[in-house]
């Protein structure tokens, strides 16, 4: 059905865009409303009941669990909160109340399969449209709010899926954007592996230069970026146990970016796997350093000191290793990931700060729980890696006043979980009510 949705769009005509949109819109929103029959208003009062509730500052659960929601607002939460006369009461009986998950590293624009070849063979309202059903399936599995990092060919798109998810829309997490991401001339992401004289279009914009980094950054800022990502890394090269990796921008040029985007109160990420990129990342004051599978001594002092966040993103390089396209592509995977959580180890010990990012996109939207699994499993604590979502995560997309804690004053946005994330990070998989805004997406529990 989508495929013959997806040739129609070739037509390229603005009222077919918009037509096929809300064709292909329908199907989720009524998806949605078959998990949630009753979602509720934002202009309701409401009470939600639970045998426990996370308060993750504190690193506790409380028990019972209740949280009143006013409109799109917290107005109490604790083990008791008042049941003003009118309010909606939703029982969620033996479950954990806690903030929704957030994920800091998240590409709406990719779905599993060769990430150039969506570039040269889907056109951008395809992916648009594939964008809103990735958005709505990671609201759906308890993400409330993401960071976009770059959508690998599509432009600006992000933005309109961001607009239209603020403006309820469509259902999605509150998304931070980037737009295109940005790298050098042949460096990662451009289309390298066709044949040159097809003249394939790069995944990323390029920007060669301090010059060009501030051109490119203020005009991906005009069409409506929150923040810039950047690729400063690539391609990776693992052997014998030897991790390597070029860098693609200077201190300098990085810097350059960087004081363009504090210029107008916005911040840089980069995508950065190793040496010496890192630390010329970490010293021009980028907000994070995003997959980190290698860095030095010096680069982890500043990183603690500037409280730069690393984003390890497991969950990727366990998808790839699992889905190798041959035996020895599949060992060279396991044997990164073994190197990363070595080095992850390392990065613990030396007090790096750390956020939660899955990468998913490559790997199926609503399936990125698993990073907090493999956190655990790799030597953080779970109580840290629930901080470095809730409360780092929030400090990374900015809104740490408002989201990722369930406190008087933030926005509504509450999940329920089976058990007791602090004792097994598993029951993150398994979210069974989603509150965001105040509005009810998902409530398998309900009585």
């Amino acid at each position: 059905m989508f495929r013959s949705l997806f040739s129609f769009l070739s037509l390229r005509s603005a009222t077919a865009f918009v037509f096929i949109l809300v064709l292909a819109t329908a199907p989720a929103l009524h998806a949605q409303s078959s998990v949630a029959p009753a979602a509720s208003p934002a202009n309701d009062i409401i009470v939600l009941h639970a045998a426990h509730i996370l308060d993750v500052e504190q690193g506790r659960l409380a028990s019972p669990g209740e949280v009143l929601v006013r409109g799109n607002r917290i107005v109490e939460a604790g083990s008791s909160v008042a049941h003003p006369a009118g309010a909606t009461v939703i029982d969620l009986g033996a479950a954990t109340l806690m903030p929704g998950l957030i994920d800091a590293h998240v590409h709406l624009f990719l779905h599993p399969g060769a990430e150039d070849l969506q570039t040269v063979v889907e056109s951008v309202p395809e992916r648009t449209i594939l964008a809103e059903i990735a958005a709505r399936d990671d609201l759906m599995a308890g993400f409330t709010a993401e960071r976009d990092m770059g959508t690998e060919g599509a432009g600006s798109a992000d933005s309109a899926v961001r607009n239209a998810i603020d403006s309820g829309l469509i259902p999605g997490p509150r998304m931070m954007v980037s737009g295109n991401a940005i790298s050098i001339l042949g460096g990662h992401e451009d289309a390298i592996h066709f044949n040159p004289a097809e003249h394939i279009s790069s995944n990323a914009t390029y920007a060669n230069n301090a010059g060009e980094l501030v051109s490119v950054t203020r005009q991906q800022l005009k069409e409506g970026a929150d923040f810039i990502k950047i690729y400063q890394t690539g391609a990776d090269r693992f052997a014998d146990g030897k991790f390597t990796t070029p860098y693609q921008y200077t201190e300098a040029e990085l810097a350059a970016a960087v004081q363009e985007t504090a210029r107008v109160g916005k911040r840089v990420g980069v995508h950065c796997t190793g040496e010496p990129g890192a630390l010329y990342a970490a010293q021009a004051g980028v907000a994070s350093i995003d997959h980190a599978d290698q860095l030095s001594p010096e680069t982890m002092r500043i990183m603690r000191e500037k409280q730069i966040y690393a984003v390890p993103t497991f969950a990727i390089s366990e998808y790839f290793a699992a889905h190798a396209d041959s035996p020895a592509f599949a060992e060279r995977e396991r044997a990164l990931l073994a190197f990363h959580a070595a080095e992850f180890r390392k990065q613990l010990a030396a007090g790096v700060p750390m956020a939660v990012g899955s990468d998913v996109g490559p790997f199926p939207h609503g399936t990125q729980a698993r990073e907090f699994e493999l956190m655990v499993e790799y030597g953080m604590a779970a109580v840290d890696v629930l901080r470095a979502s809730l409360l780092n995560g929030a400090r990374l997309l900015g809104k740490q006043d408002v989201i990722g804690q369930l406190k008087p004053g933030f926005y509504a946005d509450v999940i329920a979980v089976p058990g007791d994330p602090l004792q097994d990070i598993s029951v993150l998989a398994r979210v069974s009510f989603v509150m965001k805004n105040g509005v009810v997406y998902r409530n398998e529990l309900q009585r």
